[in-house]
């Protein structure tokens, strides 16, 4: 099966990439309710012979506006490709959202972007989707489009799960629950972060607990504490301890995520790794002084080692 292509901006279109059938939007966590979309788009693909594509932005329209309420985020661009990757998906065309495009009229969408550059055949939203300068486009807009050029539109209905709509929104309140099992139900998939490995401040050394830091590189994280993880991407998967937050113990600022492995003590800087999270061990907070910290470190090795060991394969 060819690779999943990915566009990087309209500039990149090609003729193509005309003829399609499409969907659009942000798709935070890839979770069932998106897969279920995505299978009812492939299938109207084979259905008409033509390739099934993604529309989505970067940043997301609220991380834009950057106010008080920006949800965390589940998944940054790079993780929410490899999850995309997975399904029968063709290609997503990702769009910078900005001034300008926050200024975009529905229409534009719709004649130029939609008609004219994409020449979509076929078109699926989400049943609560909105679109164009004042959030004016909606589904019957969209309806009258595809009557007027031909082309088909549907919407979505809601995927429940334990008589509730799985959504990104419910899936990040499971995550600050720490119940990973419902996570995992809910996205299909065990909630992890990708990243590069960065340079820190070495303090874990010190603390006898070197760490693997990962920039989270979105508005707001998901997760925040001390869990038992297991780490892949340096070979066999390993085991180990992640905090995510901003370290308050030594003046921390920007939120990271700090991954302690058992038994490793390679340079890994520079690699990519995955980090899946198994069980919340506790909150973060700060302590009195660093032997107070090492001393909660340590305790925390054990209490995820005693999990691990308890749950066996699972862990």
């Amino acid at each position: 099966m060819p690779a999943m292509e990915v566009i990087r901006g309209i500039h990149c279109l090609k003729p193509r990439h005309k003829g399609a059938v499409a969907t659009i939007g942000t798709f935070d966590g890839v979770h069932h309710g998106h897969k279920m979309l995505l299978d009812h788009l492939a299938a109207k693909g084979e259905e008409l012979a033509l390739p099934s594509m993604l529309i989505t932005l970067e940043p997301t329209p609220r991380e834009f506006f950057g106010d008080s309420e920006v949800p965390a985020r589940l998944t940054r661009f790079r993780e929410k490709i490899v999850l995309l990757s997975r399904t029968k998906l063709d290609r997503v065309l990702c769009m910078p959202f900005n001034a300008r495009t926050r200024n975009t009229p529905a229409q534009w969408v719709i004649d130029r972007l939609l008609h004219e550059m994409l020449g979509v055949k076929y078109l699926v939203v989400g049943d609560d989707f909105r679109f164009g300068k004042g959030a004016v486009g909606d589904y019957h807009m969209l309806k009258a489009a595809g009557d007027r050029f031909g082309f088909g539109v549907s919407h979505m209905g809601t995927l429940e799960f334990e008589d509730e709509r799985i959504s990104s929104s419910r899936i990040r309140k499971v995550l600050a629950e720490g119940d990973f099992n419902l996570a995992e139900k809910l996205l299909g998939h065990e909630y992890f972060i990708m990243g590069r490995v960065v340079y820190g401040r070495q303090l874990g050394r010190t603390l006898g607990a070197p760490t693997a830091n990962v920039r989270l590189q979105r508005y707001r994280a998901a997760l925040e504490g001390v869990y038992a993880v297991t780490v892949e991407g340096l070979g066999e998967t390993g085991r180990g301890i992640a905090n995510i937050g901003v370290r308050p113990t030594v003046d921390g600022k920007e939120p990271l995520l700090e991954v302690h492995m058992f038994d490793f003590n390679e340079n890994i800087y520079g690699c990519l790794i995955s980090v899946t999270f198994k069980h919340k061990l506790r909150e973060e907070r700060a302590f009195e002084s660093l032997d107070a910290l090492k001393a909660q470190i340590h305790a925390d090795i054990d209490t995820a080692k005693d999990w691990f060991s308890a749950n066996g394969a699972s862990g």
